[in-house]
């Protein structure tokens, strides 16, 4: 994998490491010598990369350039129904029970480079002889596990096929993202990407309103969006406003997209990472998601569901080296729609917002098992990049995967 890329990806996870640590431990009362969490990550810096920004830094640091979007000119207002009155918005949250999935996951804490080594029984597995078979080394590898040995401050976990293995049992993230809506809201609205203050006006100069703060994940209503040479920014309040780094929007256009046939459909907009859908021409649910991370894009098009699967496992490699290599057990909820790429819940992701994937679309598992309740086969995805940094042409586009 590209350093450079790779360096980026890091500092990216990074930011979350910390507060959902804490956050998991805090809701469980379980010491870290006992779980591991989803989000611990390499030790890598953390900056935030202003819009414009060079310097030393620049290849440590999330860079999240400003964007153009739909040809306007700086300093123009984005037309769309942003800025409505007279209506209200009522985005209700989903049932906490479609987050109820009937599996224990365990990560494999080894370097990437390891393989990891099945044993025929949990006291092979602790006396670390005889081994039956491995795991090839890779990055991300999870077991679903339906026994557990603990022995000398380790945990050892029998697979569903009957192997042992040390793994970690890992604390999954239960919140969602997703809002329904009994009728289409009346304004553009989105997500809190990363917890902050609101700036006072759409630019960086006039200072931030230090007696409102926004939690990550808070959903808001957007009543204007402007664009300038520094950011595209989102007015959710009387001066307040979200710049792109720390905002993402759900663009709602109940039109039906060119080579959809039905009047219900999923959108995805990858430049905001967000997924919409509609039914009878209505926006009736809206998350925010993590789509392929370059070079490995979710390809953009028209596309229709072909295949549901409730659960499964998911491997794969798209490195040259292998380097790469994902071994994820039970995943739920897939929605397949372009050749390996689904929709699917990520039970070993924290965050969404950003590009993460291999080219699937992973989703809270509560937003995965709302979304794979309504589809149907047949329904139609439209998947687009306002940005236009994806590349369009099929042939870039291999299988994809996780």
């Amino acid at each position: 994998m590209n350093l450079k890329r790779m360096l980026k990806r890091n500092a990216r996870l990074l930011i979350v490491s910390f507060s959902m640590l804490f956050f998991f431990l805090s809701l469980t009362g379980i010491s870290a010598a006992q779980e591991t969490s989803l989000t611990e990550l390499p030790n890598q810096p953390t900056v935030i990369c202003q819009p414009g920004t060079t310097g030393a830094n620049q290849d440590f640091c999330v860079a999240i350039p400003a964007q153009t979007t739909g040809g306007n000119l700086p300093g123009t207002e984005v037309s769309g129904p942003a800025g409505k009155t007279g209506s209200v918005f009522a985005p209700k949250t989903i049932d906490p029970e479609l987050s109820v999935v009937p599996y224990s996951y365990a990560k494999l804490n080894l370097e990437s480079f390891e393989n990891a080594p099945l044993y025929g029984s949990a006291a092979d597995a602790i006396a670390g002889t005889n081994p039956i078979n491995v795991i090839p080394a890779g990055g991300i590898r999870y077991v679903s596990y339906v026994n557990r040995v603990d022995s000398g401050g380790g945990h050892y976990v029998q697979t569903k096929e009957g192997a042992w293995l040390r793994a970690s049992p890992a604390l999954i993230p239960t919140a969602t993202l997703g809002r329904t809506f009994d009728t289409t809201p009346p304004n553009y609205f989105g997500w809190v990407f990363e917890s902050c203050n609101p700036y006072r006006e759409p630019n960086y100069n006039n200072g931030i309103d230090t007696t409102v703060w926004y939690n990550r994940e808070e959903v808001l209503e957007v009543f204007e969006i402007v664009q300038n040479e520094s950011s595209i920014w989102f007015k959710v309040g009387e001066n307040q406003w979200m710049d792109r780094i720390h905002f993402r929007v759900a663009r709602f256009n109940t039109t039906t997209p060119a080579g959809v046939l039905s009047d219900r459909w999923i959108e995805l907009d990858l430049q905001e990472q967000v997924v919409m859908v509609y039914d009878k021409n209505e926006l009736v649910y809206a998350t925010m998601v993590a789509t392929g991370m370059e070079p490995f894009y979710t390809q953009p098009g028209v596309f229709q569901i072909y295949e549901k699967k409730e659960v499964e496992d998911m491997t794969g490699a798209f490195e040259a080296d292998k380097s790469d290599f994902y071994s994820l057990q039970d995943v739920p909820f897939a929605l397949y729609h372009d050749q390996e790429r689904a929709f699917h819940g990520a039970y070993w992701r924290a965050w969404y917002g950003f590009e993460q994937s291999h080219g699937c679309i992973n989703m809270s598992i509560g937003d995965a098992h709302w979304l794979y309740n309504w589809a149907n086969i047949g329904d139609y995805v439209y998947i687009h990049d306002p940005s236009g940094v994806t590349p369009t042409d099929p042939s870039y586009y291999g299988a994809g995967g996780a």
